[in-house]
């Protein structure tokens, strides 16, 4: 599709780390920065301003993240190691049996179809996460996201550039056009834009709490659109939405430990990615050597493999955390991979017997940490918008498989395996840093990329968050231009295909907090619109 106008590089343009003594907000919307900050200078804490920065970030860049998706988060009180994680990951309907699609012809979820549509997790999450967390009333927390999609906001560049993508699929839905577009075409770079059905369902949230959303005429305007699509969403499954406190998962790097959400999350492909790379100088091969990339790259395959066969909802499968993380099974796994050649084809999983998306940070003066991520999953979900609340839902579903037997096959009330990762650095008995890099399958890379360019190289979260990136999927290797052609050309040597992405990786925020100096200094994704701001 031909563009409106010439898009900005986005893959590394330099831009300084930001520092401050008090707070800091690092969102990939300068809108978003700007709320979470005024809430911490209100006298909110970081989930407050967390909370306050993902609502905002539904209305001004409606194309990541909506109401009509999930959340999950990791939470540092105090700046304590003592890590609280919650995952707000949907359901699928109470009659999502496999047998049913089967019985039905249907042998795979499609991206835009009502089966594909989840239980949205986000709206009991900010609820159960501001009144076990924060200092304000969620009436006080949604005003800023109230604000922007009643009074409108300032369409933002990259921003616009996905809407432009989202056209042709918007445009198939019976009411996205009516509340997404404007004479059938993504809002101009600059206009602004008004999103006045979405602002009556956040104040329905405001009003009466997590009931605004689940109960009453928002979940009845969403369950009626779902099921004249031929979905199986009652309002049984709205009013019964629940998220759940779950304990963190963890590795070590360089004498620090990295905290990810359990499954069904993919923060384990992170984990094991960077337990595999443990038994490696990577320190020594140089940032963007070839003999970086091709270990690394060899290693998100193995874990990525690992992910097609284990990654499901842990309430309804076995999944063998422990082992998966063990040095026995890192050990066993850097014995698949040659130094010198990419691998023909990934071997199938053998266990040992023994042992697109925002992310957004928040640090208060308290040092409370928020690390927070809210997702529909596809650039505007399923592309389908429940016609009188305006709500965007998400199409979390298309990660289930219908194959009865399979950890993450389809099932009532079950959740599906989640790109969505968020991540904390800790040390010893104090936090370090929030962080989180979003992009779909990229995260479990981008963690370990950036993590990797702090830790083992010393650069300052910036820096990190700028250096070109990669990744393997769909059979090749893809390289952001940015990477030398020298490393590209030795890549290939060694078997690897190697192609340029057509677009640059993810959308990542750091916050590092600096105990001894007592300042933060805070990293924004250069990809994005974004900001990181502090006072």
């Amino acid at each position: 599709m031909a563009r409106s106008r010439p898009m900005r590089s986005t893959y590394s343009p330099p831009r300084s780390t930001a520092y401050a003594e008090h707070g800091m907000a690092c969102t990939s919307h300068p809108a978003a920065s700007m709320a979470a900050l005024d809430i911490l200078r209100q006298g909110g804490n970081a989930m407050d301003a967390a909370i306050a920065a993902a609502a905002t970030l539904t209305v001004v860049e409606p194309m990541s993240t909506g109401v009509g998706g999930d959340v999950f988060c990791l939470y540092a009180p105090k700046g304590t190691a003592d890590i609280i994680a919650y995952n707000g990951s949907g359901r699928a309907p109470g009659k999502a049996d496999a047998a049913w699609f089967l019985d039905n012809g249907i042998d795979k979820i499609g991206n835009e179809s009502p089966h594909a549509v989840t239980v949205p997790g986000t709206i009991d999450a900010w609820c159960r996460l501001a009144d076990d967390h924060g200092n304000m009333e969620i009436s006080e927390v949604l005003h800023p996201a109230i604000h922007h999609a009643e009074e409108g906001y300032t369409v933002a560049p990259v921003v616009h550039e996905a809407w432009v993508d989202a056209e042709e699929r918007l445009s198939k839905d019976a009411h996205a056009p009516n509340v997404l577009l404007v004479a059938g075409k993504a809002p101009a770079v600059g206009s602004i834009h008004h999103q006045p059905l979405l602002a009556a369902t956040l104040k329905a949230v405001a009003d009466q709490g997590r009931d605004g959303f689940y109960t009453g005429w928002v979940a009845e305007d969403i369950v009626a659109y779902l099921n004249e699509l031929g979905g199986l969403h009652t309002l049984d499954d709205f009013a019964s939405a629940a998220g759940e406190y779950v304990e963190p998962i963890s590795t070590t790097m360089n004498g620090y430990r990295v905290h990810e959400c359990p499954p069904n999350g993919q923060g384990i492909v992170a984990l094991i990615m960077m337990n595999i790379l443990k038994g490696y100088d990577i320190a020594s091969m140089g940032p963007l050597s070839a003999d970086r990339l091709h270990h690394t790259i060899e290693a998100g395959r193995l874990a990525f493999r690992d992910r097609a066969e284990y990654v499901a909802d842990p309430a309804m499968a076995d999944i063998p955390v422990e082992t998966l993380l063990s040095e026995a099974y890192a050990e066993q796994l850097r014995g698949d991979i040659d130094p010198e050649r990419a691998m023909d084809e990934v071997p199938g999983p053998s266990l040992p017997s023994t042992p697109n998306t925002v992310y957004l940070t928040v640090v208060d003066k308290d040092r409370n940490a928020a690390s927070f991520i809210n997702s529909t999953y596809f650039s505007f979900g399923s592309s389908r918008v429940a016609p009188k609340s305006g709500v965007v839902l998400q199409n979390r579903g298309a990660g289930f498989v219908i194959e009865p037997g399979h950890r993450n096959c389809i099932a009532p009330g079950k959740r599906p395996m989640h790109t969505i990762i968020p991540a904390m650095l800790t040390r010893d008995d104090k936090a370090m840093m929030p962080f989180g890099v979003m992009g779909g399958d990229y995260q479990p890379w981008g963690h370990t990329h950036v993590l990797q360019n702090m830790l083992l190289y010393g650069m300052d979260p910036q820096a990190a968050l700028d250096l070109p990136r990669y990744c393997h999927e769909r059979g090749a290797v893809y390289v952001e231009p940015s990477i030398p052609d020298h490393v590209m050309h030795d890549l290939a040597r060694r078997g690897h295909d190697v192609r340029i992405t057509p677009e640059a990786f993810g959308g990542g925020q750091a916050i590092w907090i600096d105990w001894a100096k007592g300042t933060l200094a805070g990293g924004t994704e250069p990809r994005k619109d974004g900001i990181a701001l502090g006072y």
